[in-house]
């Protein structure tokens, strides 16, 4: 069945069925139906779209590079709004979204096979051969949640500040004994180290920095566990170890709202009431943080605007690039945080 089938049963050329199909704004709205019909009762799908992508020079997708599970697109609360802000502000365009993991087998990689006009870097090691991939073949690119890099335009939020008035608030309580759980791809799971090893990755890097920045200002000496992974099984591992020791913290930062979500469960285990022997804060203000109980103290990211601003943006550098012109300055924008005091923090005792 082709084109062609179509055009002798409506009695019109191939290009009038052709554009029916990718170009109905070029015909009536009773012969485009016409044609639709009659591709219908014949059977007639449409053009092949590794064709019709050929021909014009696009494929009308955009990817989405992901760290190395795609899982956390539908676990992670976070990442699932973000999607859906990007899948919003993509809507419009008639550009569709390819989720792409940075693991591969050997005989298949994502990022160097899959057809796409430009993609989004989200939260990846830039070291990855994802990555690199990308940029090898030189599409379009806007880093989300990376350190800037010259050339490429950049969306990420105020991390450090947003730690730093989390640790803050904890100073101003009265709090002395502080610990944080975080992540660190750069060290083993479950240390308790004194001094922490700067972790690799922009947001992690940045949070890190936050806390310090207040938590010397004070003179205290947090005690951090690291793990490698965020989620709540971290959490309550990290928990279980700061929980107990002897001279336990009386208040906790942690690297997400998932993450605290498991040391509440820890500190559950063992008895201890929130915030009355243990205060705690997050990061991100996701839903989840509203059904903890008590309720989360923890820094707000506009994930939506952060979605939905880096959707613009390659759709930007898209059309750029589509037109011909020369490259426009890569834009780097940084969006605010903010603390969002709740009942999960007190005075210590």
């Amino acid at each position: 069945m082709t084109l062609q089938t179509i055009a002798d049963r409506v009695g019109v050329s191939r290009m009038t069925v052709s554009n029916a199909f990718s170009k109905p704004d070029q015909l009536s709205a009773d012969l485009r139906q016409r044609i639709l019909t009659a591709a219908e009762e014949l059977g007639y799908a449409g053009p092949d779209p590794a064709a019709r992508a050929l021909a014009r020079g696009t494929s009308s997708a955009v990817g989405v590079l992901l760290t190395d599970s795609l899982q956390a697109a539908f676990t992670d609360e976070v990442a699932a709004m973000f999607l859906g802000a990007i899948a919003d502000e993509l809507g419009p365009t008639g550009f569709a979204l390819t989720l792409l993991s940075s693991s591969a087998r050997a005989d298949v990689v994502p990022a160097r096979d899959v057809p796409m006009d430009g993609a989004l870097v989200y939260s990846c090691d830039t070291a990855s051969p994802a990555v690199d991939w990308l940029l090898r073949r030189k599409l379009p690119l806007v880093f989300v949640d990376q350190d800037p890099v010259p050339g490429i335009p950049s969306v990420n939020i105020d991390d450090r500040v947003g730690a730093r008035s989390a640790a803050q608030h904890l100073v101003d309580l009265g709090h002395r004994r502080i610990g944080i759980v975080t992540t660190n791809l750069a060290g083993p799971d479950g240390v308790v180290v004194g001094e922490p090893d700067m972790p690799i990755g922009h947001v992690l890097r940045q949070r890190m920095l936050g806390w310090t920045d207040a938590l010397d200002a004070a003179g205290i000496r947090p005690t951090i566990v690291q793990q490698q992974s965020s989620g709540e099984d971290a959490g309550r591992a990290a928990g279980a170890i700061l929980l107990d020791q002897h001279d336990r913290p009386t208040a906790i930062l942690c690297f997400s709202d998932a993450t605290a979500y498991g040391v509440v469960r820890a500190a559950e285990d063992r008895g201890i009431a929130i915030p009355g022997d243990l205060s705690l804060v997050g990061f991100d203000d996701n839903p989840l943080a509203t059904r903890i109980r008590p309720q989360l103290t923890t820094v707000r990211q506009d994930v939506a605007a952060k979605g939905r601003a880096a959707a613009a943006a390659l759709t930007a550098v898209i059309q750029r690039a589509r037109d011909g012109g020369a490259p426009l300055r890569a834009r780097h924008l940084v969006l605010p945080t903010e603390l969002i005091v709740r009942a999960s923090t007190a005075p210590p005792r």
